[in-house]
Protein backbone atom coordinates (compact mmCIF):
# COMPACT_ATOMS: atom_id res chain seq x y z
CA UNK A 1 0.00 0.00 0.00
CA UNK A 2 0.97 3.22 -0.82
CA UNK A 3 3.05 5.78 2.04
CA UNK A 4 2.24 9.26 1.36
CA UNK A 5 4.10 12.18 3.05
CA UNK A 6 2.52 15.53 4.12
CA UNK A 7 3.93 18.73 5.82
CA UNK A 8 3.27 20.06 9.18
CA UNK A 9 1.48 22.85 8.84
CA UNK A 10 -0.91 23.61 11.71
CA UNK A 11 -1.44 22.78 15.43
CA UNK A 12 -3.59 19.79 14.68
CA UNK A 13 -0.99 18.16 12.56
CA UNK A 14 1.96 19.00 14.89
CA UNK A 15 -0.50 17.01 17.51
CA UNK A 16 -0.98 14.54 15.22
CA UNK A 17 3.10 14.28 14.51
CA UNK A 18 3.53 13.83 18.73
CA UNK A 19 0.74 10.83 18.45
CA UNK A 20 2.81 8.96 16.28
CA UNK A 21 4.89 6.82 18.41
CA UNK A 22 2.34 5.71 21.01
CA UNK A 23 0.95 2.87 18.72
CA UNK A 24 4.69 2.27 17.62
CA UNK A 25 5.62 1.80 21.34
CA UNK A 26 2.29 0.27 22.86
CA UNK A 27 3.80 -2.95 23.49
CA UNK A 28 7.58 -1.41 25.22
CA UNK A 29 7.45 -1.12 28.64
CA UNK A 30 10.48 1.09 28.81
CA UNK A 31 9.25 3.93 26.46
CA UNK A 32 7.72 7.32 28.55
CA UNK A 33 5.29 9.24 26.58
CA UNK A 34 6.64 13.47 26.97
CA UNK A 35 4.55 15.94 27.78
CA UNK A 36 2.56 17.28 25.24
CA UNK A 37 1.83 20.61 26.31
CA UNK A 38 5.97 21.25 26.59
CA UNK A 39 6.71 19.50 23.16
CA UNK A 40 4.18 21.41 21.80
CA UNK A 41 6.00 24.60 22.79
CA UNK A 42 9.42 22.84 21.68
CA UNK A 43 8.04 22.37 18.14
CA UNK A 44 6.80 26.13 18.12
CA UNK A 45 8.54 28.77 16.04
CA UNK A 46 7.14 31.17 18.58
CA UNK A 47 8.14 29.82 21.90
CA UNK A 48 11.50 27.85 21.10
CA UNK A 49 14.49 29.90 20.89
CA UNK A 50 16.06 27.30 18.55
CA UNK A 51 13.95 29.10 15.55
CA UNK A 52 16.06 32.28 16.14
CA UNK A 53 18.60 31.10 14.47
CA UNK A 54 17.13 27.81 12.87
CA UNK A 55 14.66 26.97 10.20
CA UNK A 56 12.70 23.19 10.21
CA UNK A 57 10.25 20.69 8.74
CA UNK A 58 8.36 18.41 10.15
CA UNK A 59 6.52 15.37 8.35
CA UNK A 60 3.93 13.28 9.12
CA UNK A 61 3.99 9.51 6.72
CA UNK A 62 0.75 7.98 6.40
CA UNK A 63 -0.93 4.48 4.88
CA UNK A 64 -4.68 4.80 3.74
CA UNK A 65 -4.91 8.26 6.45
CA UNK A 66 -3.54 6.69 9.48
CA UNK A 67 0.24 8.16 10.34
CA UNK A 68 2.72 5.15 10.59
CA UNK A 69 5.58 7.63 10.62
CA UNK A 70 7.57 10.77 11.33
CA UNK A 71 10.87 13.09 11.22
CA UNK A 72 11.72 16.79 10.76
CA UNK A 73 14.68 18.33 9.08
CA UNK A 74 16.56 21.13 10.10
CA UNK A 75 19.60 23.99 9.21
CA UNK A 76 20.95 25.40 12.05
CA UNK A 77 22.29 29.02 10.84
CA UNK A 78 24.65 28.45 13.97
CA UNK A 79 26.10 25.55 12.83
CA UNK A 80 26.77 26.43 9.26
CA UNK A 81 28.48 29.50 10.55
CA UNK A 82 30.92 28.22 12.75
CA UNK A 83 31.56 25.47 10.43
CA UNK A 84 30.55 26.14 7.16
CA UNK A 85 30.15 22.64 6.11
CA UNK A 86 26.70 22.57 4.14
CA UNK A 87 25.12 20.46 6.71
CA UNK A 88 21.63 20.27 7.64
CA UNK A 89 19.53 17.62 10.27
CA UNK A 90 17.19 15.24 10.88
CA UNK A 91 15.51 13.88 13.52
CA UNK A 92 12.15 13.04 15.88
CA UNK A 93 12.59 9.87 13.74
CA UNK A 94 10.09 7.64 14.52
CA UNK A 95 8.66 4.81 12.11
CA UNK A 96 6.41 1.46 12.17
CA UNK A 97 8.92 -1.64 10.80
CA UNK A 98 8.53 -0.72 7.08
CA UNK A 99 11.72 0.29 4.87
CA UNK A 100 8.76 1.85 2.67
CA UNK A 101 7.97 4.23 5.44
CA UNK A 102 11.42 5.23 6.27
CA UNK A 103 12.32 5.63 2.14
CA UNK A 104 9.73 7.95 1.90
CA UNK A 105 10.44 9.78 5.32
CA UNK A 106 14.10 10.09 4.72
CA UNK A 107 13.37 11.10 1.05
CA UNK A 108 10.79 14.26 2.05
CA UNK A 109 13.35 15.42 4.95
CA UNK A 110 16.14 15.36 2.04
CA UNK A 111 14.70 16.61 -0.53
CA UNK A 112 14.12 19.78 1.53
CA UNK A 113 17.50 20.30 2.66
CA UNK A 114 18.65 20.10 -0.63
CA UNK A 115 16.20 22.22 -2.04
CA UNK A 116 18.30 24.97 0.59
CA UNK A 117 21.65 24.09 -0.15
CA UNK A 118 22.34 21.30 1.69
CA UNK A 119 24.89 19.06 1.31
CA UNK A 120 25.22 16.51 4.05
CA UNK A 121 22.45 15.47 6.61
CA UNK A 122 22.91 14.08 10.43
CA UNK A 123 21.40 13.26 13.06
CA UNK A 124 18.90 12.29 14.51
CA UNK A 125 18.84 15.44 16.38
CA UNK A 126 15.67 16.82 18.05
CA UNK A 127 15.94 19.98 17.41
CA UNK A 128 20.01 20.28 17.79
CA UNK A 129 23.38 19.42 19.87
CA UNK A 130 22.02 20.89 22.84
CA UNK A 131 18.72 18.82 22.54
CA UNK A 132 18.27 15.04 22.34
CA UNK A 133 20.90 13.87 20.39
CA UNK A 134 21.43 10.36 18.62
CA UNK A 135 19.71 7.26 17.94
CA UNK A 136 19.60 4.42 20.71
CA UNK A 137 21.44 1.60 19.28
CA UNK A 138 22.41 -0.04 23.15
CA UNK A 139 20.49 0.26 26.21
CA UNK A 140 17.06 -0.80 25.05
CA UNK A 141 16.19 -2.56 28.47
CA UNK A 142 15.56 0.65 30.89
CA UNK A 143 13.84 3.86 30.37
CA UNK A 144 15.24 6.58 29.01
CA UNK A 145 16.54 9.53 31.59
CA UNK A 146 15.24 13.24 31.40
CA UNK A 147 16.20 14.82 27.99
CA UNK A 148 17.08 11.40 26.50
CA UNK A 149 15.94 9.31 23.79
CA UNK A 150 14.37 5.86 23.66
CA UNK A 151 13.89 3.57 20.00
CA UNK A 152 12.92 0.37 18.74
CA UNK A 153 15.72 -1.98 17.95
CA UNK A 154 15.01 -2.14 14.18
CA UNK A 155 15.51 1.63 13.95
CA UNK A 156 19.17 1.03 13.03
CA UNK A 157 18.84 -1.07 10.24
CA UNK A 158 16.39 0.75 8.88
CA UNK A 159 18.80 4.22 9.21
CA UNK A 160 21.17 2.33 7.65
CA UNK A 161 19.41 1.06 4.52
CA UNK A 162 18.93 4.43 3.29
CA UNK A 163 22.55 4.72 3.14
CA UNK A 164 24.01 6.16 6.78
CA UNK A 165 26.97 5.78 8.35
CA UNK A 166 28.05 6.22 11.77
CA UNK A 167 29.40 9.87 12.40
CA UNK A 168 29.59 9.27 15.86
CA UNK A 169 28.28 7.72 19.04
CA UNK A 170 27.77 9.08 22.55
CA UNK A 171 27.58 7.48 25.64
CA UNK A 172 25.18 7.99 28.96
CA UNK A 173 26.77 6.34 31.95
CA UNK A 174 24.46 4.68 35.05
CA UNK A 175 25.96 5.90 38.13
CA UNK A 176 25.09 4.49 41.61
CA UNK A 177 24.79 6.96 44.55
CA UNK A 178 24.98 4.62 46.88
CA UNK A 179 28.12 3.27 45.45
CA UNK A 180 32.03 3.34 47.69
CA UNK A 181 33.90 5.40 45.70
CA UNK A 182 37.44 4.47 45.02
CA UNK A 183 40.28 5.36 47.78
CA UNK A 184 42.10 7.60 44.85
CA UNK A 185 38.78 9.76 44.02
CA UNK A 186 37.92 10.31 48.30
CA UNK A 187 41.68 11.07 48.52
CA UNK A 188 41.80 13.68 45.24
CA UNK A 189 37.70 15.06 46.96
CA UNK A 190 39.24 15.48 50.12
CA UNK A 191 42.67 17.14 48.53
CA UNK A 192 40.51 19.49 46.65
CA UNK A 193 37.98 20.50 49.55
CA UNK A 194 41.13 21.23 51.99
CA UNK A 195 42.95 23.75 49.07
CA UNK A 196 42.13 27.64 49.92
CA UNK A 197 42.28 27.75 46.26
CA UNK A 198 39.45 25.72 46.03
CA UNK A 199 35.77 26.33 46.70
CA UNK A 200 32.41 25.19 45.86
CA UNK A 201 29.01 26.53 46.23
CA UNK A 202 25.06 25.60 44.46
CA UNK A 203 24.05 27.84 42.67
CA UNK A 204 22.19 31.19 43.71
CA UNK A 205 18.27 31.87 42.54
CA UNK A 206 18.50 35.39 44.12
CA UNK A 207 21.38 35.69 41.76
CA UNK A 208 19.99 33.63 38.88
CA UNK A 209 21.09 35.53 36.09
CA UNK A 210 24.25 35.71 36.72
CA UNK A 211 24.76 32.83 37.86
CA UNK A 212 23.33 31.13 34.30
CA UNK A 213 25.29 33.44 32.49
CA UNK A 214 28.81 32.09 34.97
CA UNK A 215 27.40 27.89 33.73
CA UNK A 216 26.99 29.06 30.27
CA UNK A 217 30.82 30.98 30.36
CA UNK A 218 32.46 27.67 31.40
CA UNK A 219 30.30 25.67 29.03
CA UNK A 220 31.30 27.62 26.39
CA UNK A 221 34.82 27.18 27.27
CA UNK A 222 34.78 23.62 28.06
CA UNK A 223 33.11 22.47 25.47
CA UNK A 224 34.11 24.55 22.67
CA UNK A 225 36.36 22.00 21.22
CA UNK A 226 34.09 19.22 20.96
CA UNK A 227 32.48 17.17 18.13
CA UNK A 228 29.67 19.96 16.18
CA UNK A 229 29.50 21.98 19.19
CA UNK A 230 27.22 24.98 19.10
CA UNK A 231 27.37 27.36 22.15
CA UNK A 232 24.13 28.64 23.71
CA UNK A 233 22.30 31.71 22.85
CA UNK A 234 20.94 34.16 25.13
CA UNK A 235 17.42 33.39 24.81
CA UNK A 236 18.32 29.77 25.24
CA UNK A 237 20.43 30.54 28.32
CA UNK A 238 17.31 32.51 29.09
CA UNK A 239 14.67 29.89 28.65
CA UNK A 240 17.27 27.30 30.43
CA UNK A 241 17.08 29.54 33.73
CA UNK A 242 13.27 29.21 33.52
CA UNK A 243 13.38 25.23 33.38
CA UNK A 244 16.07 25.48 36.02
CA UNK A 245 13.67 27.64 38.53
CA UNK A 246 10.93 25.10 37.97
CA UNK A 247 13.09 21.89 38.19
CA UNK A 248 15.97 22.45 41.02
CA UNK A 249 16.93 23.19 44.01
CA UNK A 250 20.14 25.56 44.40
CA UNK A 251 22.22 22.49 45.34
CA UNK A 252 21.56 20.64 42.29
CA UNK A 253 24.38 22.76 40.79
CA UNK A 254 27.55 22.80 42.09
CA UNK A 255 30.47 26.02 40.79
CA UNK A 256 33.79 25.27 41.77
CA UNK A 257 36.09 28.49 42.02
CA UNK A 258 39.88 28.27 41.53
CA UNK A 259 41.80 31.45 43.09
CA UNK A 260 38.61 33.38 42.86
CA UNK A 261 37.47 32.66 39.23
CA UNK A 262 34.63 29.67 38.01
CA UNK A 263 36.78 27.20 36.60
CA UNK A 264 33.64 24.21 36.72
CA UNK A 265 30.62 23.50 36.98
CA UNK A 266 28.17 20.40 37.22
CA UNK A 267 23.87 20.53 36.55
CA UNK A 268 21.81 17.95 37.36
CA UNK A 269 18.10 17.67 37.07
CA UNK A 270 15.49 15.38 38.60
CA UNK A 271 14.63 12.29 36.36
CA UNK A 272 10.99 13.67 35.54
CA UNK A 273 10.37 10.63 33.23
CA UNK A 274 9.64 8.93 36.64
CA UNK A 275 6.40 10.86 37.79
CA UNK A 276 5.18 11.39 34.01
CA UNK A 277 5.44 7.46 32.99
CA UNK A 278 1.95 6.14 32.53
CA UNK A 279 0.31 10.10 32.23
CA UNK A 280 0.31 9.26 28.25
CA UNK A 281 1.36 12.92 28.00
CA UNK A 282 -1.32 14.31 29.17
CA UNK A 283 -1.90 16.45 31.96
CA UNK A 284 -5.92 16.92 31.76
CA UNK A 285 -8.35 15.82 33.25
CA UNK A 286 -6.76 13.66 35.82
CA UNK A 287 -2.42 13.68 34.77
CA UNK A 288 -1.99 16.95 36.44
CA UNK A 289 -3.64 16.23 40.15
CA UNK A 290 -1.22 12.60 39.44
CA UNK A 291 1.82 14.56 38.74
CA UNK A 292 1.49 17.23 42.01
CA UNK A 293 1.21 13.91 43.86
CA UNK A 294 3.94 12.37 43.21
CA UNK A 295 5.89 16.05 42.96
CA UNK A 296 5.18 16.64 46.64
CA UNK A 297 4.92 12.91 48.01
CA UNK A 298 7.95 11.47 46.30
CA UNK A 299 11.81 13.16 45.93
CA UNK A 300 13.23 11.77 42.57
CA UNK A 301 15.12 8.21 42.96
CA UNK A 302 17.38 8.76 39.90
CA UNK A 303 18.65 11.83 38.09
CA UNK A 304 20.91 13.16 35.39
CA UNK A 305 23.82 15.25 34.92
CA UNK A 306 23.59 16.67 31.56
CA UNK A 307 25.82 19.86 31.79
CA UNK A 308 29.84 19.55 33.36
CA UNK A 309 32.98 21.03 32.27
CA UNK A 310 36.26 22.65 33.32
CA UNK A 311 37.63 25.52 31.52
CA UNK A 312 39.86 24.56 29.02
CA UNK A 313 43.10 26.13 30.72
CA UNK A 314 42.49 23.74 33.77
CA UNK A 315 42.03 20.68 32.15
CA UNK A 316 45.27 18.94 31.37
CA UNK A 317 46.84 16.87 34.61
CA UNK A 318 45.93 16.63 38.63
CA UNK A 319 44.43 20.18 38.57
CA UNK A 320 41.35 19.77 36.52
CA UNK A 321 40.70 15.95 38.05
CA UNK A 322 40.30 17.34 40.94
CA UNK A 323 37.68 20.56 39.82
CA UNK A 324 35.83 18.10 38.11
CA UNK A 325 35.50 15.96 40.82
CA UNK A 326 34.71 18.75 43.30
CA UNK A 327 32.34 19.52 41.34
CA UNK A 328 30.65 16.04 40.46
CA UNK A 329 31.10 14.77 44.07
CA UNK A 330 29.30 17.72 45.63
CA UNK A 331 25.91 17.65 43.88
CA UNK A 332 26.20 13.61 44.37
CA UNK A 333 26.51 13.83 48.01
CA UNK A 334 23.75 16.39 48.46
CA UNK A 335 21.88 13.64 46.50
CA UNK A 336 22.71 10.94 48.20
CA UNK A 337 21.61 12.32 51.51
CA UNK A 338 18.36 13.23 50.14
CA UNK A 339 17.85 9.27 49.04
CA UNK A 340 18.69 9.28 45.21
CA UNK A 341 19.74 5.90 44.43
CA UNK A 342 20.92 6.34 41.05
CA UNK A 343 21.73 8.53 38.53
CA UNK A 344 22.92 9.46 34.72
CA UNK A 345 26.31 11.23 33.57
CA UNK A 346 26.17 12.18 29.89
CA UNK A 347 26.09 12.56 27.31
CA UNK A 348 29.96 12.00 26.52
CA UNK A 349 31.04 11.48 23.39
CA UNK A 350 32.88 8.31 22.61
CA UNK A 351 36.36 9.79 21.78
CA UNK A 352 36.42 12.02 24.70
CA UNK A 353 38.73 10.18 26.82
CA UNK A 354 39.45 12.13 29.42
CA UNK A 355 35.78 12.95 30.84
CA UNK A 356 35.49 9.33 30.25
CA UNK A 357 38.51 8.31 31.81
CA UNK A 358 37.30 10.79 34.78
CA UNK A 359 33.45 8.97 34.83
CA UNK A 360 34.47 6.07 35.15
CA UNK A 361 37.00 6.71 38.18
CA UNK A 362 33.87 7.21 40.24
CA UNK A 363 33.06 3.79 39.34
CA UNK A 364 30.28 4.51 36.79
CA UNK A 365 28.99 2.20 33.48
CA UNK A 366 28.17 2.91 30.18
CA UNK A 367 24.74 1.69 29.61
CA UNK A 368 23.31 3.26 27.09
CA UNK A 369 24.84 4.31 23.58
CA UNK A 370 23.35 6.54 20.97
CA UNK A 371 24.64 6.50 17.52
CA UNK A 372 24.54 9.85 15.39
CA UNK A 373 24.67 9.09 11.31
CA UNK A 374 25.54 11.30 8.27
CA UNK A 375 25.00 10.79 4.99
CA UNK A 376 26.57 13.30 1.97
CA UNK A 377 23.13 14.58 -0.61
Amino acid sequence: MTVTIREVRSRADRIAFLKVPFALYRNDPNWVPQLFFERLEHLSEKKNPYFDHAEAQLFIAERQGSAVGRISAQIDRLHLERYNDATGQFGFLEAEDDPQVFAALFAAAENWLRARGIRRVQGPFSFSINDEVGLLIDGFDTPPNIMMGHALPYYRQRVEEKGFTKAKDVIAYYYDAHAKLPPVVEKVFTRAMASPDISVRPIDMKNLKRDLAIIMDIFNDAWSDNWNFVPFTQRELEALGTNLKMLVKPEYVSIVNYKGEPAAMAVTLPNLNEWIAGLNGRLLPFGWARLLREVIRKRPRTGRMPLMGVRKKYQSGLLGSSLAIAAIKTVNDYHYGRGTRAGEVGWVLEDNTAMRHIIETLDSKPYKTYRVFEKAL
